[in-house]
C-alpha cells in the first residue's frame, strides 16, 4: 500500500470508519480516503458474506458500497468526502428504505 502525507492541514478532513477516526484530503472520494487510510474491505456480499473492496473506482461496479451518515448502498467512489462523515462497512444486504 502507500502512505499519504498531509502537508497542508487546511486540506485535511476528519471522518470516521466503523467509529475509528481517520483523515482524508479535500477533493478525495470516500473510497480514495478509505484506501489512503489503509481500509480495503468496504462491504460484505449479501449471500455469502464475502468481503469486497473497490474494484473500478468509477461507478460501474458496486463493490465499494458503504453506509454513509446512516444511508446504505452509497458508492464510495462516487461520493466526495466531507468533514465529519460517518462511514460504516455495509454488512450483507442493506435494506433500501421505501
Amino acid at each position: 500500500m502507500f502512505t499519504r502525507r498531509f502537508d497542508d492541514p487546511a486540506a485535511s478532513l476528519d471522518f470516521t470508519f466503523e467509529g475509528q477516526p481517520l483523515k482524508g484530503r479535500q477533493g478525495d472520494s470516500v473510497a480514495a480516503a478509505l484506501l489512503g487510510a489503509g481500509v480495503t474491505v468496504f462491504r460484505q456480499t449479501p449471500v455469502t458474506g464475502s468481503d469486497r473492496g473497490p474494484f473500478c473506482l468509477m461507478g460501474t461496479c458496486f463493490d465499494c458500497l458503504v453506509e454513509i451518515d446512516g444511508e446504505p448502498n452509497r458508492q464510495a467512489c462516487m461520493v466526495p468526502l466531507r468533514n465529519n462523515m460517518a462511514v460504516r462497512l455495509q454488512r450483507r444486504g442493506a435494506r433500501i428504505a421505501p
